[in-house]
């Protein structure tokens, strides 16, 4: 079911425009679909005790693998998951897509899935209760190759993405059922808050690994 509701949201998230100061939007969901929903369909079954929720993919994070927090060895080596990546329609020249052959690291990424490695050994021990996933699929760049993160939209753009944003976090925590959803910092926290008023669930907080 998880893969449904991301396939839904990408279709919702489609038509949707940005304008200056983003040049460029990627949506791993789309061109990392294999190694995205082979991380939902082999992790995301059954029910979880705790969901963490990011704000939106890292440019050397989910950006190039479509993992959540998604660094690249970590992927690979720990949970197993190497799979095409295509390329985005529109490329931004300072952040390119490499997939599984990107030489950056992402910290945020690091730093999360290395805590996981070192407290739970096995990724399988891991995601007996735990699931990791992000509000936002969308990465947003400026000119410079400068992320630009969802807050900082327009309200006209921002707006629709809420709503859609909103429905299918609400829609995956339905499916997962978990005692506590905790938001990978501040952003992620109020817009659990928001998307899953009147849910039975304990909303959390942890600082960003970045």
């Amino acid at each position: 079911s998880l893969i449904k509701i991301t396939r839904k949201l990408s279709r919702q998230l489609a038509p949707m425009t940005f304008g200056e100061p983003v040049t460029h939007v990627y949506n791993p969901v789309q061109y990392a679909r294999k190694p995205h929903e082979t991380y939902l369909e082999r992790y995301g079954q059954g029910r979880k005790r705790y969901v963490f929720v990011g704000m939106n993919p890292g440019p050397w994070g989910m950006a190039q693998t479509g993992v959540p927090f998604g660094e690249i060895n970590l992927v690979r080596d720990w949970l197993g998951i190497d799979a095409e990546v295509r390329q985005p329609k529109s490329v931004h020249p300072k952040r390119p897509i490499e997939g599984f052959a990107c030489e950056r690291s992402e910290v945020s990424g690091s730093r999360l899935w290395g805590w996981a490695r070192e407290r739970f050994g096995d990724a399988e021990s891991f995601f007996e209760d735990f699931f990791v996933l992000n509000y936002c699929p969308l990465v947003f760049m400026e000119a410079s190759g400068k992320n630009r993160t969802p807050d900082k939209l327009s309200a006209e753009e921002r707006d629709p993405l809420t709503l859609a944003c909103d429905g299918a976090l609400k829609a995956m925590v339905e499916a997962l059922a978990p005692e506590l959803v905790i938001g990978v910092g501040v952003y992620a926290e109020t817009s659990a808050k928001r998307a899953l008023e009147g849910l039975d669930v304990e909303i959390g907080r942890i600082l960003h690994p970045s």
